[in-house]
């Protein structure tokens, strides 16, 4: 199904994005000769901050967009985020479920196609609205950078439900889909959505931050093994913080009877992100009184997003994900 994508339309919100887009350099369709470019960015799309988003370097950020992977699986990574936007995908028949999509890359890219692009097309099919952010990356001169993107997801859920009735969605079908270090932030998300992380900027930040329902594929969901996990402790704290530090990013050890419910998904022979992210999130999950459901696939290991070879039973996760959030607020 092609991803249908319309212009943004609304006067404050358009001219608050045209003060954006000028105040920026936005960067050419990447790679235009390459077939497996996609396009990118959305027609519709919004920034998240009036102005200059909080805490930015005085050291300009550079856009640069680049095509990874050999052939046939080229896809599009985005790196310097100077100003954080949300990107809409509208299905041809909106049912008003609505799904915001955190691409990963480990805090240092975004794999907007991978796990952004393709995921508007696979549920734009279910009726679904798609929305994909892409986040401020901590390590390109932000201060507070260990709270620039959960600063971004929260004010995008909250400008996403402010915006509710032009998007044609119901604010309380909203939910959130991350992937490994998006999975991070969405987790994150999900037990931090209440805390006040900026300074309020108008009346959408008034309104929830929470996820009605959650997608965690492949997670990180604690920074307190960064022996392993270095890389995304790296990216927060350049230098070794306070333990407290890397606990309050921990979104495990935050699990209340709060959070909302969750699917996971992580293949086996993940050896970016051990299984055992994802087994700990459901434990917690169930030792709270959530919902949560955990599939692990054999012989899978990390950044799959959704391509999985048809002919193992892990292809079909994102089928599985389309049912589960129906009955659990999607």
């Amino acid at each position: 199904m092609e991803i249908e994508r319309r212009t943004l339309l609304g006067g404050g919100i358009a001219l608050l994005a045209a003060a954006a887009a000028k105040a920026q350099d936005l960067p050419p369709t990447p790679f235009a000769g390459d077939p497996a470019a996609p396009y990118w960015p959305a027609k519709e799309r919004f920034p998240l901050w009036p102005g200059i988003p909080p805490g930015a370097p005085k050291a300009k950020i550079v856009p640069n967009w680049t095509m990874n992977v050999p052939p046939p699986n080229r896809e599009l990574w985005v790196r310097g985020v100077p100003f954080p936007e949300v990107h809409v995908f509208r299905p041809a028949r909106p049912d008003g479920s609505a799904l915001l999509s955190l691409p990963g890359g480990g805090y240092e890219f975004l794999s907007v196609q991978n796990e952004g692009l393709d995921v508007a097309e696979r549920y734009n099919a279910e009726r679904t609205t798609v929305f994909i952010l892409t986040y401020r990356l901590p390590g390109e001169g932000w201060a507070n950078r260990s709270l620039v993107a959960i600063q971004d997801a929260q004010r995008a859920m909250r400008l996403i439900r402010a915006r509710a009735a032009e998007f044609k969605i119901d604010p309380n079908r909203l939910g959130v889909i991350g992937f490994s270090a998006g999975g991070h932030l969405a987790a994150d998300l999900a037990v931090s959505y209440d805390q006040p992380l900026y300074k309020p900027v108008d009346a959408a930040d008034q309104l929830s931050a929470r996820p009605t329902f959650l997608g965690l594929v492949y997670p990180v969901v604690t920074l307190s093994d960064p022996a392993t996990h270095y890389d995304a402790t790296r990216m927060f704290f350049p230098s070794p913080p306070p333990q407290s530090e890397i606990d309050a990013r921990s979104p495990v050890l935050h699990v209340s009877k709060k959070t909302p419910p969750t699917f996971l998904v992580h293949g086996a022979s993940d050896n970016t992100v051990p299984v055992w992210h994802s087994f700990r999130w459901a434990d917690a999950c169930w030792n709270a009184g959530v919902p949560a459901e955990l599939h692990v696939f054999s012989d899978t290991g990390h950044g799959f997003g959704l391509h999985i070879p048809r002919d193992q039973s892990g292809s079909r996760w994102p089928d599985l994900f389309a049912l589960w959030m129906r009955r659990h607020g999607g």
